[in-house]
């Protein structure tokens, strides 16, 4: 499926940072014909660069991992466009029309809600989004959409609720503190640049009586890069860098590592280790759990669930099993033998590279003397002339320019002349004229600069990375069988940072979308939220299988209209925020260019209801009333309004039958004077059309 439609992708969205939504890029981009524009966030380009990398020295370690390159993965990331949350880009060319906008997701940092538009119309694709303001993330912001005409979100917690943050965080640090005071160790498998954050925060405001690490490849590339994107984050990390200069992830209590050497000359003693890979199936995370896992005082500390088929997955079932099988694997230098003929291997593909570079340059080389051939070919001797190829190569490989059999005179010349490439450079007083663009830093060379490889390359490595980064050292993978006995305690806790199925439903009724479509999650939670939303959301929901494609084109029908001088000298508008509304009565005509136009009515207007415009929140009503001297408290989920007018909203904004619902403001009281000042303030708050 992927293959097929590749080549055919115009555009690519990018929501979050990690494997599950832009691992395949890279292999997408070199194995499959990908080559659209790529537009994401920038916490989302540069963690996600950062998490790629992980996953590919991780993967590179333990095996022969030839899907893609470290330069795959740089050629990927350097054509993807970042925007900044609300900014609208405007397609051209074939995607004319269309305006995409990036929005606050929650989850991870820099996640992304899309908002796809068209004709005024809006597609929001929206998945593992979070509506829990966290430590470093703002809530998602989902619910400010309201009936667009499809939505495309997920199901993968539509079964699960969560217990409050404070009691999770709670019970997260008393896990980590019993085990550590007993003696034993903590590993928390992580993601590279994504939930961990948040855990890293949790356990630096929470300080244990024991060393804490975060080891990945690029963990310190990861907070370093972090640091700069606090205008990502919370209002509350964002408020406290503007009035302190705090910066949150000015790690004092949690040690950044980047190989596991660090981590094997450490203190001894109790530690809690943060390490990738999440899934257990590579990475420092697997290496550690092999070696801990057979001790009793040891915890794994799971955060996510695992993915289907891994080795976390597996940790995870209940009851969890005793004994697991493991494939340990180590890339190791070649020597003696192996390296010989590795040596004998790469000096003949060299060769032959050599041999086939120095024909293709000959054959077009004569291809540029033949397009200059005018007059009869010099004759040359036959018997004293080197074949074409003895002169390709003579001179150490080198090629140089020689005349051969076929050689032409330009027809200008007096004799016959050997090829002349005048160097012309412009000169002035001063010298040599320069083109100062050949000295500016591009971008994309400060963006390799920035990578995490240069800066960390000053003896942080381990050989077997830097190896493999620089491609320094042939070296191969050894893989060996082991059966690990486990006996350590096995926990998990959500820290996922998704909307669990309470906070779905109830989002997804308040969004009230046209159209529904459900694209991830377990067969029984799919189908669980797509009767919900069947009752209560939308009446058309889908839930589209792999390779199944479901028609989502809207059903309503849109036409641009002209608005005529006539009709508009009449109207009178009134100013809605940064807004102007009215109310018109008009009848649709045609311009002499064809073009639909409204007109003014050639009948009087019919009489309409007066309606009143804007969205009424009891808790600014009541700051209201306050202000103008009004005694007003909370009483019941009503307002009450000084000793007998009640103020409360009935009717539920998400039923169907209107836009907007059928939400109505209820006044209750005695015709009294206070009764009808209320009414007056009421109305205030809303624009009479």
């Amino acid at each position: 499926m992927v293959c097929r439609v590749a080549s055919t992708i115009d555009a690519v969205l990018l929501s979050h940072p990690d494997t599950l939504h832009l691992g395949a890029l890279p292999y997408a981009m070199k194995q499959l014909g990908l080559s659209a524009p790529v537009y994401a966030t920038e916490p989302v380009f540069r963690l996600g660069l950062l998490t790629m990398y992980d996953h590919y020295l991780s993967r590179k370690q333990v095996s022969e991992f030839d899907l893609f390159t470290l330069d795959d993965i740089d050629s990927t990331f350097q054509n993807v466009t970042r925007l900044t949350y609300s900014q609208n880009h405007h397609f051209s060319g074939k995607g004319e029309g269309i305006v995409i906008s990036p929005h606050v997701a929650g989850h991870l940092l820099g996640g992304t809600i899309w908002k796809i538009s068209k004709d005024g119309e809006d597609v929001i694709y929206a998945v593992d989004f979070n509506h829990r303001k966290e430590k470093h993330l703002n809530g998602t912001v989902l619910e400010s959409f309201v009936r667009p005409a499809v939505l495309i979100t997920d199901a993968y917690n539509a079964l699960n609720n969560q217990l409050p943050t404070k009691q999770r965080e709670r019970g997260f640090i008393d896990a980590i503190k019993k085990t550590v005071e007993a003696g034993g160790n903590v590993l928390i498998p992580v993601d590279t640049a994504g939930r961990v954050l948040e855990l890293v925060l949790i356990l630096e405001e929470s300080p244990l009586n024991c060393p804490i690490y975060f080891l990945t490849y690029v963990a310190s590339s990861t907070i370093d890069y972090v640091k700069s994107f606090l205008e990502w984050m919370s209002d509350n990390i964002a408020k406290s860098f503007e009035h302190t200069r705090d910066n949150a992830f000015l790690l004092k209590h949690v040690s950044l590592l980047i190989n596991k050497s660090d981590l094997d000359n450490a203190p001894a003693g109790p530690k809690v280790v943060l390490a990738s890979m999440a899934s257990l199936e590579g990475g420092f995370a697997h290496d550690i759990f092999v070696e801990w896992a057979t001790d009793t005082k040891n915890l794994i500390l799971f955060t996510e669930r695992g993915q289907f088929a891994t080795l976390a997955r597996m940790l995870q079932a209940d009851p969890p099993p005793k004994a697991v099988k493991v494939t340990m694997s180590k890339r190791i230098p070649l020597v003696g033998e192996e390296l010989l003929a590795y040596e004998e291997e790469q000096n003949r593909i060299k060769k032959e590279e050599a041999m086939k570079a120095s024909i293709i340059k000959e054959e077009e080389l004569k291809v540029v003397h033949a397009s200059d051939n005018v007059g009869d070919p010099m004759v040359i001797d036959a018997s004293n002339t080197q074949t074409s190829q003895e002169a390709a190569v003579s001179h150490g490989g080198r090629y140089r320019d020689v005349l051969i059999d076929g050689f032409v005179p330009p027809p200008n010349c007096a004799a016959p002349m050997f090829p002349f490439y005048e160097n012309a450079s412009e000169w002035d007083d001063f010298g040599e004229v320069i083109n100062p663009d050949d000295y500016v830093i591009k971008d994309d060379d400060m963006d390799q600069g920035a990578l995490p490889f240069v800066s960390n390359m000053d003896g942080k490595l381990d050989e077997g990375p830097a190896s493999l980064i620089l491609d320094m050292k042939p070296s191969k993978v050894v893989s060996t069988e082991l059966t690990v006995q486990v006996k350590c305690s096995l926990i998990y806790m959500d820290f996922e940072g998704r909307a669990d199925s309470r906070a779905i439903k109830s989002i997804l009724a308040h969004v009230a979308p046209l159209k529904l479509v459900l694209v991830r999650g377990s067969a029984e939670a799919t189908e669980h939220l797509k009767q919900h939303c069947l009752k209560n959301v939308c009446p058309q929901v889908y839930a589209p299988q792999i390779e199944e494609t479901i028609d989502v084109t809207s059903d309503l029908c849109a036409y641009k209209v002209q608005l005529s001088e006539k009709l508009m000298s009449n109207v009178l508008f009134k100013k809605l925020g940064d807004h102007e509304i009215a109310w018109i009565d008009a009848e649709v005509g045609e311009t002499e260019n064809g073009m639909l136009s409204l007109l003014p009515l050639s009948t009087s207007a019919p009489p309409h209801k007066s309606v009143l415009v804007g969205d009424l929140k009891l808790a600014d009503f009541k700051q209201f009333l306050s202000s103008k001297g009004v005694q007003v408290e909370f009483a019941g989920g009503a307002l009450r309004c000084g000793e007998y007018v009640t103020l409360r909203k009935a009717g539920d904004a998400s039923q169907k039958g209107g836009l907007s619902g059928t939400q109505q403001i209820v006044l209750e009281g005695p015709l009294c004077e206070d009764y009808y000042k209320i009414r007056d303030y009421l109305y205030s708050q809303f624009y009479l059309l």
